[in-house]
């Protein structure tokens, strides 16, 4: 069995920088990337466990995103994350099968809690 990593996609550094640290502090693997687009091109410190994408971004979304994982049968479990509150995205996290929906700034707790069931749905762990 492999380690699960926690991969972490979001376009703002210093956050990318808190969640690695934050998931790193509970004995899990965690690694990031600036863009969606990184994460597609990999390469990957491991079996990915869970993503957590923020929705806004430039270039590709975290919804386009997950919407690109969605494809492959056995995606891992995703958690999206958004600073901007919106009807469209509350709707989108609603009506797809998504393993956490964070509005920031959230407590690390609840992001903790995401991954901790995200990592219990995918079979591999």
């Amino acid at each position: 069995m492999t380690t699960p990593v926690i991969s972490v996609v979001d376009d703002d550094a210093s956050v990318r920088r808190s969640l690695v640290r934050l998931i790193r502090s509970c004995g899990l693997a965690a690694e990031s990337f600036e863009s969606a687009e990184g994460f597609l091109a990999g390469p990957h410190d491991g079996d990915v466990a869970c993503v957590i994408l923020d929705v806004h971004m430039s270039g590709m979304s975290g919804i386009e995103l997950h919407e690109r994982l969605s494809e492959s049968p056995d995606h891992p479990p995703v958690i999206i994350m958004t600073a901007h509150d919106d009807e469209s995205t509350r709707q989108y996290a609603a009506t797809h099968d998504l393993a956490g929906f964070l509005r920031k700034p959230f407590e690390s707790g609840a992001l903790l809690e995401a991954v901790g069931r995200a990592i219990q749905r995918d079979l591999r762990y």
